[in-house]
């Protein structure tokens, strides 16, 4: 009797905590995505050190928990799960578990739970889907099923989840790896509460809006932020997916993205006006030039209105002059007459 009272009151417990988890969680690691297949593995190892007190598996099917693990009080399974789950126990703080006879219902998102003493409680999250490949994407795609962001490093980026259609569920994913791999950053759902999000990026700014549109922020980027992200949404016709393609151009060293800006524009704006600088001082050459011109052709002009004399004629007045010169006195002018002969009568 002792013994059942003491299995409900644990299993009380572990309803408190999952009910009250701003009270119990102290820590949540990234999350992470598995490929629904038989035998997945779903990981749930605590990094640190400590006793283990009891590890709880939760869906957001199920209302109770689908898995508890309790070292003194055993193992305990939802009837669904019953059966299906095996803790795998890899070490003293690992909670993980394989899941096995796998079907579609299985898909979601899978939370994880692990209370140990003296670090309190460690927690994660896991998304089983059904892997999309990305060289072959769905047909119920968004409009605009592939978009490419190029930005410098050290500026700050958005990548926008959204979808025009009634969306149930969103989540952001970064892909990693040629083998399809990927690291789930965060889930955008509606619960009875309202929009509920959940994070699993440590740096970055998240937004859920009550329109489920999921816009993650990544600020200071750095070129291991680059790489491909797709963003999921659950509808009525299914899961669809849009991919983000960011690409990352290095800036230069030693500066920020946003005094590289400043220097870009700084630069454009001294290029400028050393172009408007030319311009003028060409402008100007120009005109002085042609100025000059104007005038040559006048005094082009004015010399061709005067007589030109020749250096032969030139010549003939300086003797002229000089004879006049010397004729200003009482000399003698000898001058030079023909003499013609006279001829006599008769001859």
């Amino acid at each position: 009797m002792m013994a059942v009272v003491q299995k409900d009151n644990w299993y009380l417990m572990a309803l408190l905590i999952l009910f009250f988890p701003e009270a119990s969680e102290q820590l949540k690691s990234k999350g992470s995505t598995v490929k629904l297949e038989e035998g997945m593995l779903l990981n749930c190892s605590c990094p640190w050190s400590g006793k283990l007190i009891m590890v709880s598996w939760t869906n957001a099917i199920y209302s109770t928990p689908i898995a508890i693990y309790h070292p003194d009080y055993g193992v305990n399974f939802h009837s669904a799960y019953d059966g299906r789950v095996e803790f795998i126990k890899a070490s003293a703080l690992d909670g993980s578990i394989r899941v096995t006879n796998v079907t579609e219902k299985d898909e979601g998102v899978y939370h994880c739970s692990v209370q140990t003493f003296p670090g309190g409680s460690w927690s994660k999250e896991t998304r089983v889907e059904k892997r999309v490949n990305i060289t072959n994407i769905p047909t119920v795609l968004a409009h605009n099923p592939k978009t490419r962001l190029i930005v410098p490093e050290s500026e700050t980026v958005t990548i926008d989840c959204s979808h025009a259609g009634i969306v149930y569920e969103v989540s952001v994913e970064k892909m990693e790896g040629a083998d399809g791999g990927s690291s789930l950053l965060a889930v955008c759902k509606q619960d009875a509460d309202g929009v509920k999000l959940i994070e699993y990026l440590p740096s970055g700014n998240l937004n859920c809006s009550d329109e489920m549109e999921l816009k993650l922020r990544l600020n200071n980027v750095s070129q291991d932020d680059g790489g491909m992200y797709r963003c999921n949404f659950s509808t009525d016709a299914g899961i669809s997916s849009n991919l983000v393609m960011l690409v990352m151009f290095p800036s230069p060293k030693g500066l920020s993205g946003a005094q590289y800006t400043w220097y870009i524009y700084t630069g454009g704006g001294v290029a400028g006006a050393l172009i408007l600088v030319t311009v003028a001082l060409l402008l100007l050459w120009r005109s002085r030039r042609k100025g000059r011109r104007l005038e040559y052709r006048t005094r082009l002009c004015a010399t061709k209105r005067q007589p030109i004399y020749t250096n032969e004629q030139g010549d003939l007045y300086d003797r002229m002059k000089k004879t006049a010169r010397n004729q200003k006195g009482n000399n003698p002018i000898y001058m030079n007459l023909p003499h013609t002969r006279t001829q006599k009568n008769g001859k």
